[in-house]
């Protein structure tokens, strides 16, 4: 697998892609990966998303921060997170079965960890020379929440977002960001299985972007807290679309 490690701004990454060596890329995906999760769990999506696609193969690059706060401490050797969660709360609702409705909510850690992220993103967007309008950010759980948070506040509005079982947070404040931000193309997937994420949470982030005339491609499918094929394949036309139109 052609990856290299690197650290732009804040945070270590890991970047994969199938360029020429002399070839700078016309796309950059920045993918974030969940609470709990080593820092090269989305990794595996790079070849998996280029795997027989031509089109994009040499043209895409994809680049996986690591969260930067490690979870050693908590008995999770090799597992990160963007922020703390309480652990004991999130399992006692999975087995209560509990709604966990966080629309009023800014969890502590989330504006720093979206500080650093955003930091990140820009050192790679003066490095790459890419307008943001080349640049996705997309984000898994967690990964997805605080990708959120930054999409809203860049200099320039990326290609797109792109939320993998993410939620709605903070509400208010989420809200009026989005009415200061220009507007972006956003993809969302949830399962109607999610147990540690519901989807009721992914419909009120759903509902608040439309609210604020963002358009979100959504796609619900029967299954619990991943990444289901449907996403990946709308990711992949997305990416193609963007090549398609330089």
């Amino acid at each position: 697998m052609p990856f290299t490690t690197r650290k732009f701004g804040p945070l270590n990454c890991q970047i994969y892609d199938n360029l020429p060596a002399d070839q700078s890329p016309d796309v950059i995906a920045i993918i974030s990966h969940g609470f709990g999760a080593p820092g090269d769990d989305l990794v595996p999506l790079g070849p998996e998303i280029l795997r027989n696609q031509p089109q994009i193969s040499e043209r895409v690059q994809f680049i996986f921060p690591a969260a930067p706060l490690s979870l050693l401490e908590m008995g999770m050797p090799g597992g990160r997170a963007w922020w703390m969660l309480d652990v004991a709360e999130l399992n006692a609702a999975i087995a209560s079965g509990t709604i966990r409705d966080q629309r009023d909510k800014t969890p502590d850690g989330l504006i720093e960890a979206g500080q650093q992220l955003q930091e990140f993103v820009l050192a790679v967007q003066q490095e790459s020379g890419l307008p943001f309008s080349r640049i996705v950010l997309a984000g898994f759980s967690q990964g997805s929440m605080v990708s959120t948070e930054i999409a809203f506040q860049l200099p320039q509005p990326p290609a797109a977002l792109v939320i993998w079982s993410g939620t709605l947070l903070c509400e208010q404040r989420w809200g009026s960001l989005a009415d200061q931000s220009p507007r972006f193309p956003v993809q969302q997937s949830h399962g109607t299985q999610d147990p540690i994420l519901p989807y009721a949470g992914a419909i009120w982030l759903k509902e608040m972007l439309e609210q604020h005339d963002f358009t979100v491609d959504f796609s619900e499918f029967v299954g619990p807290h991943t990444i289901p094929d449907v996403a990946i394949d709308k990711f992949r036309k997305l990416l193609s679309d963007l090549t398609g139109s330089l």
